[in-house]
């Protein structure tokens, strides 16, 4: 998915500062889950909530740089989920930077971890088969 990239992302530096890098991977992982899903996504109902994002910022985006985020399932457990996004330049192919992000399922009624139903990890399955 291609980032669009803000005058007001940038530092006194004309880099894109690293706290945006955070916000363009949510923009991915919110593609990726409508895709997934194949609409838009009641999150109310969605059954996982991020407990851990590591990022590891490899090199800087510029103004004008061509950035795509890069969003993919790599695990479930029985009570998560592991995914792992990349910003890169479109047109040289540099990794900007690599995000792993853990979920975990969520039940918001009782507000406590739960097990991630089978159904819901078989339409992952399913999509990341294609």
């Amino acid at each position: 998915m291609p980032i669009q990239i803000r005058f007001s992302d940038l530092d006194a530096l004309n880099h894109v500062n690293n706290s945006y890098h955070s916000q363009y991977f949510d923009v991915g992982r919110i593609n990726y889950f409508e895709a997934v899903m194949g609409s838009k996504v009641d999150w109310s109902k969605i059954m996982v909530v991020i407990v851990h994002i590591e990022i590891d910022f490899l090199s800087p985006i510029l103004q004008g740089d061509n950035i795509n985020v890069e969003t993919k399932l790599i695990s479930f457990g029985t009570k998560s989920m592991k995914m792992q996004q990349r910003l890169v330049d479109s047109q040289t192919g540099n990794v900007k930077s690599i995000c792993q992000t853990i979920l975990s399922g969520f039940d918001h009624l009782s507000n406590s971890s739960m097990v991630i139903p089978e159904e819901f990890k078989t339409i992952f399955f399913e999509f990341e088969k294609e």
